[in-house]
């Protein structure tokens, strides 16, 4: 079920109103209700997956006793987390990993001169959030492991927090502490929450609708014909990916944000304006938070983070990178795009500026920022940009041929959409969105902050009008489903 489609505009208020309904009962027949419309949500896409998600539940629910309970016996306790990580693990890389591997070890294989006939693929179907909610599950057992947690004996609360319908395909990654500890609690019907959540699902779906959704068919024709076209051409399908992927994957970070407050649930914010950081690092502290997050608790600092050599530090952050790539999908191009970015974060690293603006954000002093900040802004964007030639290309060699041709066929054209459309309108688009961000870039959680009632009255229509006139019936699904 997409959140931009009429069935969750019908699912939503009806849960709601029965979840609200069940409030003055027990809190236990609200977690009922959550597990029973979130396995719904998610059977809308393949009945059969949910087997998965209820396995991966009840799998981490019984080693997160078997964990805690010997808590005083490193070896076992070490045996059982051992467990967790090899299921995990197991399930997402034989569901996502399977075939990549198969096809990496006959093109080595054919490479040296060895014919593979014994080897085949499997024709499997990856499974929707796979990769979210088994490294939620995952947390679950580190977080006892590390003596962070005790395990929870509420099984329905439990896999009502793995399987919670609002964040389950495409996060936020959500850990025990925060998420859990919320569903096992009672929840108090609260307006100005439930406000503030309709008004970011309002924001996601102008991001997802009017903006990732209208530039959409010009990033697949660019990246699709891109033989066709001259270098101008090619920077704009680079930019303009860069917005709908934005306005795509943090559209729907909003609209599951506003749709948890409906039920007095409060998630992790996962974006914070990255298209205005001034260096990567910044970039990684505002883009895709939580799974960022997760590597560096889960992964970067168990492995020694910064905290060792200059050199194993280095090591620390290529690791950390490649696997954030190779996370994304089972391609090289994710391997190489997270490469770059590693590539891009270790000189800020070094000079000691990868901290540095983790507390202030563009314009902090007089709210217009400065000529050195903007500069900074437009490399990082440029940098960030040019790696997604990879991320969006469907092999290595389209994204080498891609940017072969921004190399050498350096001529400006006119574009023309596939549609028809004026080119002019999307450039006002982006530029209109870009400074509306700005000005609202210190809050996140609360896009329609305006003192004047008209105003934001005003803000409102515009948007339902814009996503009226915009609105794709073909209800085209979010780019990180695919992750």
């Amino acid at each position: 079920m997409l959140f931009n489609s009429w069935e969750y505009l019908f699912f939503l208020p009806v849960v709601f109103v029965i979840y609200w309904a069940l409030s003055k009962k027990k809190v236990l027949l609200q977690n009922i209700l959550l597990l029973f419309a979130s396995y719904t949500f998610y059977g809308f896409w393949d009945v059969r997956f949910l087997f998965l998600i209820l396995a991966s539940s009840l799998v981490d629910f019984y080693i997160g006793h078997k964990i805690y309970d010997n808590i005083q016996n490193p070896r076992k306790k070490k045996n059982w987390l051992t467990v967790s990580v090899v299921f995990n693990l197991g399930l997402l890389g034989t569901f996502k990993y399977f075939n990549f591997f198969v096809d990496s070890f006959i093109d080595l294989t054919q490479s040296i001169g060895i014919e593979n006939s014994t080897y085949s693929t499997l024709n499997i179907i990856l499974p929707v959030g796979i990769s979210f909610y088994t490294f939620q599950t995952l947390s679950y057992s580190l977080d006892i492991y590390y003596q962070k947690l005790r395990p929870t004996k509420d099984l329905i609360a439990f896999t009502a927090f793995v399987s919670f319908f609002p964040q389950l395909v495409a996060g936020p990654i959500e850990r025990a502490s925060n998420l859990l500890s919320q569903i096992g609690n009672e929840r108090k019907f609260n307006y100005i929450q439930i406000t503030d959540g309709l008004k970011l699902i309002l924001w996601g779906l102008f991001k997802k609708i009017v903006i990732a959704d209208s530039l959409a068919p010009i990033v697949d024709d660019i990246f699709l014909n891109y033989n066709n076209y001259s270098a101008s051409t090619l920077v704009l399908g680079i930019v303009f990916f860069s917005f709908q992927v934005y306005g795509d994957f943090s559209g729907y970070s909003d609209i599951a944000i506003g749709s948890s407050k409906l039920f007095g649930i409060e998630l992790r914010s996962n974006f914070k304006f990255p298209h205005f950081s001034r260096n990567v690092a910044e970039y990684w502290q505002r883009w895709h938070i939580s799974l960022s997050t997760w590597f560096r608790h889960y992964m970067y600092i168990p492995m020694g983070g910064s905290r060792v050599s200059k050199l194993l530090s280095i090591r620390n952050i290529v690791i950390i990178f490649l696997v954030s790539g190779f996370w994304h999908g089972a391609n090289w191009t994710f391997i190489i795009w997270g490469g770059l970015h590693a590539l891009f974060y270790i000189p800020v690293f070094l000079m000691g500026r990868n901290r540095i603006y983790a507390d202030n954000s563009i314009g902090e002093k007089s709210g217009i920022p400065t000529i050195i900040e903007m500069l900074q802004v437009l490399l990082t964007f440029a940098l960030v940009s040019f790696s997604r030639i990879f991320f969006r290309s469907p092999t290595v060699t389209d994204a080498f041929a891609y940017l072969k041709r921004i190399m050498t066929e350096v001529n400006f054209e006119n574009y023309l959409h596939p549609k028809g459309y004026r080119m002019i309108d999307f450039f006002i688009l982006i530029i209109a969105f870009t400074l509306y961000e700005y000005l609202i870039r210190n809050d996140e959680r609360r896009p329609f902050k305006f003192k004047y009632k008209g105003a934001r009255t005003m803000i409102y229509s515009l948007m339902i009008l814009a996503m009226i006139l915009f609105y794709d019936n073909t209800g085209r699904s979010f780019i990180y489903f695919q992750f």
